[in-house]
C-alpha cells in the first residue's frame, strides 16, 4: 500500500525518514502512553540522529496544533452536518475524537516534522558502528 521511500510511509509508520528500515520509537505501539514519545537516539541502520538539535521537536507542537484543528473540524462536520446533532453534542464528539486520537497525533506530528528536514536516501549502506 505505502511505498518505501515515500514521506507518507515514514510519517504513518514512524520509520526513520532517511532509510525507512526501522522505527524511530522505542515502543512501536502508540497506545503505550508511558512510552509514546520515547525515541531511539539514532537509527541503527543508517546512523541518523533523530534529535537533530537540542529541543528539535518543539516545532512539532505547531504540527500537532494543525492536526488537532483538522481532526476537530472533521469531527464537527461529521457530527453537526451529517448527523444533525446539537452544538453541545458536537462539542463532546470533538472532545472525544481529540482524546481518542491523542497518542497518534503526538507521533504523527513528530513524524511529519522530522520529514520536513530529512529526505529518504535509497543508496545508503548499513551503518557499521
Amino acid at each position: 500500500m505505502l511505498k518505501k521511500g515515500s514521506k507518507l510511509n515514514s510519517i504513518l509508520t514512524g520509520t526513520c525518514p532517511k532509510c525507512q528500515n526501522e522505527s524511530m520509537y522505542e515502543d512501536k505501539n502508540p497506545l503505550n502512553i508511558s512510552k509514546v514519545l520515547k525515541m531511539n537516539e539514532n537509527c541503527s541502520h543508517c546512523g541518523l540522529r533523530y534529535q537533530i538539535e537540542p529541543s528539535f521537536f518543539y516545532g512539532a507542537m505547531y504540527v500537532s496544533y494543525a492536526l488537532n484543528v483538522a481532526f476537530g473540524i472533521a469531527a464537527f462536520i461529521v457530527s453537526y452536518i451529517f448527523f444533525s446533532t446539537s452544538i453541545k453534542t458536537s462539542f463532546l464528539v470533538i472532545l472525544g475524537t481529540l482524546i481518542f486520537l491523542f497518542p497518534w497525533v503526538l507521533r504523527w506530528s513528530r513524524n511529519i516534522y522530522i520529514n520536513f528536514f530529512v529526505s529518504y536516501n535509497p543508496n545508503l549502506k548499513e551503518n557499521k558502528n
